[in-house]
């Protein structure tokens, strides 16, 4: 619960003793935890219930010198019970920390008028009469700057044409050229929901990382918003007293009332905003979302909008895979339309009655969503190292850990256009998210014609092809027929791929499924790359041809021969190993890396333990077993960079992260996004040692960055926009 409330500990609370700390805590959880069950409208000392619990946890934020957060606090108790004197005069105390006389001085005087208790009247005035004298000798104002986000104003630019293919059905494809990086899609979910694990930590609107002043639905316990305007926009009532002067006018005038209807007019909130109502059939009753699936959750959702809309009838034109599923898994189906359907009596009786008819569509519901959602994620710093530091500068030597970067999958949406892009191993547009809205991008040159198609998961470097088709039919009921799948490639060669026993071999040695695998390939062998727009491209698919002929010329030579290969056996030479051998000394090698990643986690680490020098001898271990682009060897490399910074020695850790690096570019191909986030990686590790490459680092990282998010690559990772500002004065690669 303290990680939901203070994502991030402000630099404030540095100096806080640990046992203030967590006495300033425990009445901030209770008022948060009261506000999610607290009733609107009852009424406590002649105040709202809610407007005490708000104004109580303002103060403790206060204490903890988080301004920003009690200040909006104030705000919402004044929105609620505009004559609470407390909540004024609690105001007034913030901007008296702030440096704002002015604000404060007024926020006293209205707290002064409003104050029914004479010793609360002289409190106050003894306030205001210091605050005029500080006033005067203090005049610095502590604006508040919240987070410094970009604001992006970018629609997409190139014409798209629905297409349809024997293999894959219909699909995307363009109409003209386009460059990479290009914005081709930005749509607006159907129908989304935050997925269950994040409900106390995530926006259940947007779906944005929870402020420690969140905001409860005021009708059930389950959501929690980030501000009024997703509470608003998720259909929430909110509990705002629409304030005039004739309300206030008995007791205040001339300056002091305009001020109050000014404060209390501060809102981005819009009465006459439309919004279909996403979560509030479901206020009703006993808390039914909180036990069925989150995809069956969704299904209500989307019947409550098709209801809105009195669009009963549509049909939403997605794909399913209902025929495709065992028998147990349809009964499954059926029992959740029957509860859903009734769960969601209280709401829409009269719209969704209890026939065949009904149940049958959420069935088939159920399952379009199945195979049609998309996981709304979010990028996410491990919590090993926050590569900004409380005072917001960059790593500094003795910094801990370095900073991995991953994604994370915090809600599930349906885009009923973004639905139509097919799925390929090796994609040529990205997906991603800037609060619930989905924008894709091309990430190579398109011709026109060509299918634009993302990854539904796997991708060619990433997963090999056995474990790539299983996905997709457990999860989407096809076999993947894209290049990558249908075509020898390099990373599927040498991705779990043993190396030749025979001295100064670079050939790769296969055990039986891979075997198996490639055998399915043999047929689509290019001797020739496909022909590409781009002279690049040409020219990395040459190179990709040319190293599969170099550790696999007997694929190329030999085309009668390469179906009758045996397992275990040289696809360059032909020379046969022992593969129960090579298995056993990588899975000893596994333990120990596995260990050493455990200590490393939990800082346990140190020089003179042996556990560093184990792995090393492992990893030699497993260069004499494993293909040198082995994805293994990366990680093991990886292991080895993160446990070498955690004993400070930078160096080491820099050169084994340079050769993961290097593994992974031969496995996804250069300019991946996957080789961004290890350059996050290894940019913290450099500028921790105050390495000059740390320059051509952010330079490579900045391009695969833009590339795969356009103008909002910054956004998506404000690190990259903070190391361009410190590297913009002259240290930047002479090619940028």
């Amino acid at each position: 619960m303290l990680a939901s409330l203070l994502p991030i500990t402000p630099p404030q609370l540095v100096s806080i003793h640990k046992y203030q700390f967590f006495e300033l805590m425990y009445p901030l959880i209770n008022s948060t935890d009261a506000l999610r069950v607290a009733p609107v409208d009852v009424v406590d000392k002649g105040n709202k219930l809610v407007a005490t619990l708000y104004v109580n946890r303002a103060s403790s934020f206060h204490k903890m010198s988080l301004f920003e957060e009690s200040l909006r606090d104030c705000n919402r108790v004044l929105s609620i019970s505009p004559k609470y004197a407390k909540a004024w005069y609690r105001r007034g105390k913030v901007n008296t920390s702030l440096l704002n006389y002015e604000d404060a001085i007024c926020d006293l005087k209205v707290a002064l008028d409003f104050e029914g208790t004479s010793s609360g009247k002289r409190q106050i005035q003894n306030d205001l009469k210091l605050m005029e004298s500080q006033s005067k000798t203090e005049s610095t104002f502590q604006e508040l700057s919240g987070k410094d986000q970009l604001v992006i104003d970018e629609l997409p630019q190139a014409k798209l044409q629905c297409v349809s293919t024997p293999i894959k059905g219909r699909g995307r494809a363009s109409l003209f050229d386009i460059p990479p990086a290009s914005l081709v899609h930005q749509e607006e979910p159907y129908a989304a929901i935050i997925l269950k694990n994040f409900r106390d930590t995530h926006c259940h609107f947007c779906f944005n990382e929870l402020p420690a002043d969140n905001v409860p639905c005021t009708s059930c316990s389950i959501p929690l918003y980030c501000s009024e305007l997703c509470q608003l926009q998720a259909g929430g009532l909110i509990s705002r007293k629409c304030v005039t002067s004739k309300a206030i006018d008995d007791i205040l005038s001339g300056e002091l009332l305009k001020y109050v209807l000014k404060v209390t007019a501060e809102s981005d909130l819009d009465p006459s905003r439309e919004c279909i109502t996403e979560h509030g059939h479901e206020c009703c009753g006993v808390n039914w979302p909180v036990v069925l699936p989150t995809q069956v959750v969704l299904a209500g959702r989307i019947l409550v909008k098709l209801v809105e809309l009195k669009e009963n009838l549509k049909d939403l034109d997605l794909s399913h895979n209902y025929v495709h599923l065992p028998p147990e898994s349809k009964v499954e189906l059926h029992v959740y339309s029957i509860v859903l359907i009734y769960c969601m009596q209280s709401s829409y009786k009269s719209e969704l009655e209890l026939h065949g008819a009904t149940f049958a569509k959420v069935i088939v519901l159920i399952s379009q969503i199945k195979i049609n959602s998309m996981a709304i994620v979010r990028m996410k710093y491990a919590d090993m190292y926050n590569p900004l530091n409380q005072s917001g500068n960059a790593p500094l030597p003795g910094d801990t850990m370095t900073n991995n970067l991953e994604q994370v999958r915090v809600g599930q949406a349906i885009y009923l256009s973004g639905s139509l892009f097919n799925h390929s191993c090796v994609p040529n547009v990205h997906a991603y998210f800037t609060s619930r809205t989905l924008l894709i991008r091309t990430t190579e040159f398109v011709l026109p014609g060509c299918p634009l198609e993302l990854s539904y998961g796997p991708q060619v470097g990433q997963w090999d092809y056995s474990n790539r088709q299983r996905f997709l039919q457990d999860n989407y009921s096809f076999k993947c027929e894209c290049s990558g799948c249908t075509k020898v490639n390099l990373p599927d060669l040498v991705l779990n791929a043993f190396r030749c026993a025979k001295l100064n071999c670079s050939g790769v040695v296969l055990d039986d499924c891979m075997v198996e695998h490639q055998k399915h390939k043999f047929c689509h062998l290019q001797e020739t790359p496909e022909i590409h727009s781009m002279e690049h491209q040409r020219e990395v698919d040459k190179l990709m041809n040319d190293e599969v002929k170099n550790i696999a010329g007997l694929m190329f030579g030999h085309s009668n021969y390469f179906p009758d290969i045996q397992s275990g056996c040289c696809l360059k030479c032909g020379y046969a190993s022992d593969l129960k051998s090579l298995h056993a000394t990588v899975d000893e090698a596994d333990l120990i890396f596995q260990s050493l990643k455990g200590a490393a986690v939990s800082n346990e680490v140190y020089a003179g333990n042996g556990i560093l020098s184990n792995a090393l001898s492992s990893l030699n271990d497993l260069k004499s077993t494993l293909h040198s682009y082995n994805k293994k060897l990366a990680e093991a490399e990886d292991i080895l960079a993160e446990a070498f910074c955690s004993v400070g020695e930078m160096q080491q850790a820099i050169d084994h992260c340079i050769i993961s690096i290097q593994i992974l570019k031969k496995l996804y191909g250069p300019g991946h996004i996957a080789l961004g986030n290890e350059l996050v990686k290894l940019s913290s590790l450099q500028l921790a040692l105050g390495d000059t490459a740390a320059a051509d680092t952010v330079y490579e990282m900045d391009n695969i960055f833009s590339n795969y998010y356009g103008n909002h690559a910054e956004l998506m990772f404000p690190y990259l926009r903070y190391l361009k500002r410190e590297l913009a004065d002259g240290v930047w690669p002479a090619n940028a």
